[in-house]
């Protein structure tokens, strides 16, 4: 199907911040497969970690009890907020995970009647017909009908369209600490805090989508350990296991108790294979000093990239985001597109995101000489399109 349009570049290696194509041309990867090979291509730990679990098990099924997945629960929980783990294999899946367990909870404890999730504009929680309707883009709801009803969309940072929003059938607010696709907009620790607070008024659970902020991406293992706020459930994916295909939804022990054997399932999540990779990227994003290094990395490249803006304001009028999350806000009439295309033909990745915004979104352990590059490919970029203008 041709729902990926037609791409023009194929790789075929990757090593480290960097891709190789099929003529052997390198770019620099400051995409990393959207926000998903956290510690970049063909890291050792990873590859070890593969190698050895493909040859010994690959899959079972969840009718087994998996060691590995046990282990990687029980490290996510000792790391965070949660009390136990559903392992799928995406971040829409686990989005659906995570809104199933806040219906499911309500029902459970006595409130059938409790079932729609409030929203907020901007969001992007996947593309199952259930999370579009959660979103609302038209763009991605156009062609499949009416979207799915159970959701109630409201704007980022007004506390009175949220409390307007609940009613009796409310069960959960569902937010990203920071909207990726939406362009890069992190929501403020006081609406945060806000939410929380409501959310605990009116008896809701408070769902945090960090399937594009989780594992390290900005700095902290989740982006809402940035806040004092916690959720009672949380849905990840992409960087949870550094390239590999793996999901989950984390959860709060009264949550977690109401979804009873077969309320929920997945054939492949938390196969041998995954859990194993999981578990050796996890390894190395908890290692002394890596996140403060993101954290370190991330100021640099944001620093870099407001040098480039000050010298081409038509171009590049704001840049935002948190840790190696970062996104450049591109001025009309230019295009996120434009200026992406630009730096990759002076072979540096990217991706575009809503608002008009270009994330870079690098692998994790990029240095010092990757971000030079970066910034440097970034301001040829912008000296093209400025040259084109002028033309």
């Amino acid at each position: 199907m041709p729902n990926y349009g037609y791409p023009t570049i194929s790789f075929e290696r990757g090593e480290g911040a960097y891709l190789f194509d099929t003529d052997g041309h390198r770019y620099l990867d400051f995409a990393a497969g959207i926000a998903v090979n956290s510690l970049g291509h063909s890291h050792p730990a990873l590859v070890s970690a593969l190698k050895g679990q493909a040859e010994r098990l690959w899959h079972v099924s969840n009718l087994y009890a998996i060691p590995d997945q046990v282990r990687m629960a029980e490290r996510l929980c000792s790391l965070s907020f949660a009390d136990a783990i559903f392992f799928c294999n995406s971040g829409t899946e686990a989005m659906e995970g995570a809104v199933k367990a806040a219906r499911r909870f309500h029902a459970h404890n006595g409130c059938p009647e409790k079932w729609r999730a409030i929203t907020l504009e901007g969001s992007f929680h996947g593309r199952t017909l259930a999370m579009l309707a959660a979103s609302k883009n038209p763009k991605h709801l156009d062609g499949f009908g009416d979207p799915a009803d159970g959701f109630d969309i409201v704007p980022v940072h007004n506390m009175n369209a949220l409390r307007d929003a609940i009613t009796p059938e409310t069960a959960a607010i569902v937010a990203e600490p920071i909207q990726g696709e939406g362009g890069l907009r992190p929501l403020s620790e006081d609406y945060l805090r806000d939410m929380r607070a409501v959310a605990d008024e009116f008896g809701l659970l408070l769902v945090f989508d960090e399937v594009q902020t989780g594992f390290g991406r900005t700095g902290k293992l989740f982006a809402h350990e940035w806040t004092s706020v916690t959720p009672d459930v949380m849905a990840c994916a992409k960087g949870i296991a550094g390239g590999f295909p793996c999901g989950a939804v984390l959860a709060t022990d009264p949550v977690a108790s109401s979804m009873t054997a077969g309320s929920h399932g997945s054939t492949f999540g938390g196969n041998p294979l995954a859990m194993a990779v999981a578990n050796a990227n996890l390894d190395v994003l908890t290692a002394d000093s890596f996140l403060d290094d993101v954290v370190r990395s991330g100021e640099a490249l944001q620093a870099g990239l407001r040098g480039v803006a000050d010298r081409h304001p038509d171009i590049i009028c704001d840049i935002r985001g948190k840790g190696l999350m970062v996104g450049m806000v591109v001025a009309a009439p230019f295009t996120n597109s434009q200026l992406g295309d630009a730096a990759r033909d002076v072979d540096l990745l990217t991706v575009v995101a809503g608002e008009n915004v270009l994330r870079m979104l690098p692998p994790l352990i990029i240095g010092e000489e990757e971000i030079v590059q970066a910034v440097d490919a970034i301001e040829q970029a912008c000296q093209a399109l400025a040259s084109s203008s002028d033309a």
